[in-house]
């Protein structure tokens, strides 16, 4: 009857089972990788952009905040689980400007990840030969130290890492 036909259809649950050779080729850190922070986003307009997420899709939208240091104006998405950060240029010098003159309608312009230890994993990353943009850690939006990895390095993906 319809119990064997549903015995019959369910789908087979399958768990994934790491081999022990994959999971002895992870490298063991002094440091760790913590949670997605945010995905960034470089915007032409940015109070459009904010009436976008604010009032079409209704997210909660931060006043904008500027960053001299890092040459951009700075808004902040809350999504629940993570944040968008919208980024719009501050100053002729602002790296979101020279982004947004090769991509006129915006885009991604990279994730940030949460580290531990952001000292040590400089220290390791450096041995690992992947380029940091930057001699020391700077204060990014949150007030906390950040460093950039080189996109080159991140298979084409500018990746910020900040301290947690």
């Amino acid at each position: 009857g319809i119990l064997t036909r549903l015995q019959t259809s369910a789908p087979t649950v399958r768990t994934l089972s790491l081999s022990s050779s994959f999971s002895q080729n992870i490298p063991s850190c002094l440091w760790k990788l913590g949670r997605l922070n945010h995905v960034a986003i470089a915007v032409p307009d940015l109070e459009k952009a904010q009436s976008l997420y604010r009032d079409v899709l209704g997210a909660q939208v931060s006043e904008a905040v500027a960053l001299p240091e890092h040459g951009v104006y700075t808004v902040f998405v809350e999504l629940g689980n993570t944040k968008l950060e919208l980024l719009h240029p501050l100053g002729e010098k602002s790296p979101i400007a020279s982004f947004l003159q090769k991509n006129k309608a915006g885009g991604m312009h990279h994730i940030c990840i949460e580290v531990d230890d952001i000292k040590v994993a400089m220290t390791e990353l450096k041995k690992k030969k992947i380029r940091i943009l930057s001699e020391e850690p700077k204060i990014g939006a949150h007030g906390k130290p950040v460093i950039f990895l080189h996109p080159k390095d991140c298979h084409g993906v500018l990746v910020e890492l900040e301290q947690a």
